[in-house]
């Protein structure tokens, strides 16, 4: 068994020449609120096979902790290390850790570009939605390359949003999902990232390369509430909503316009979303 060790010291944040993108969704309630409902029953359940006691693990993008927290529960004693930019995302993901009592994880604020570990030194290096977010994937994909031992499992998952599909039909939806690509590239980031994922990894070196794929869907009343309400304040409250009109890609109109439309999909009874991400297992 490897362990994480962090040890190696970049030069600078994301190096010198790293590109850099803006996080579309930002760090509003709404938003981390999403991300806390994530598990790996939810969100990564396509690695479970890989994983037995006493791996080591590296969680990238880890976010509030959530999925990070469930893996270190599977892999214990085998050690856990999440790693996030935003600095109070990872005091979050340190507090949920101890109120669960889980003592083989920690939390480290780092860049993926210049992850602060040794070379192949993890058993598993792990990510979700974290490279539709980022200008460079392929080089995010080879840097989670570098730390993974010779062997290892590198995992990642990811949504493609114009693979979303509804009922009923909602021009107030079409609307949003126009708005959402545009912003969401125009930060530098790539919204269809789920579809584009294998043939990352190949460009990024990776082999042994399998590719799946799995969907969220919502549909029950209290799934809808909960789905519904995230966007409807995403589109009036978040760094969403001034991007978009900093951008001038939407008005404050439209994009009340589209909150409307989140609550009307929300309330309809035949209300149904899904949402599909790709998947890919690859060996380092």
């Amino acid at each position: 068994m490897s362990e994480p060790t962090a040890r190696r010291e970049p030069t600078a944040p994301g190096g010198p020449t790293a590109p850099r993108a803006t996080y579309t969704h930002g760090h509003h309630e709404s938003v981390l609120r999403s991300h806390a409902w994530r598990t790996v029953e939810n969100s990564a359940a396509y690695l479970v096979p890989h994983l037995r006691p006493g791996l080591s693990l590296l969680d990238v993008g880890c976010g509030p902790g959530t999925i990070t927290v469930d893996l270190a529960e599977r892999l214990a004693p085998g050690r856990v290390v999440g790693v996030d930019a935003a600095a109070g995302i990872v005091a979050q993901a340190a507090e949920l850790a101890a109120e669960r009592g889980v003592e083989n994880v920690e939390f480290v604020t780092a860049d993926l570009y210049e992850l602060p570990f040794d070379d192949d030194t993890v058993d598993v290096v792990h990510a979700h939605q974290v490279l539709q977010h980022v200008a460079d994937p392929v080089g995010a994909l080879r840097e989670m390359r570098r730390v993974a031992r010779p062997g290892g499992v590198v995992a990642v998952r990811e949504v493609d949003y114009h693979g979303t599909v509804w009922a009923p039909e909602s021009p107030g939806l079409d609307r949003w999902m126009e708005v959402y690509q545009q912003v969401h590239r125009g930060n530098g980031g790539e919204p269809d990232a789920g579809r584009r994922l294998k043939g990352w990894a190949l460009e990024a070196g990776l082999e042994a390369v399998v590719s799946t794929a799995s969907s969220w869907c919502f549909a029950s009343d209290e799934e809808r509430t909960w789905w519904g309400d995230s966007w409807a304040a995403r589109a009036t409250e978040s760094a969403f909503h001034g991007d978009a009109i900093a951008k001038g890609v939407a008005t404050d109109a439209e994009l009340h316009a589209i909150a409307d439309a989140w609550r009307a999909w929300r309330d309809a009874p035949d209300g149904w979303l899904l949402m599909p991400h790709g998947e890919i297992v690859a060996r380092a």
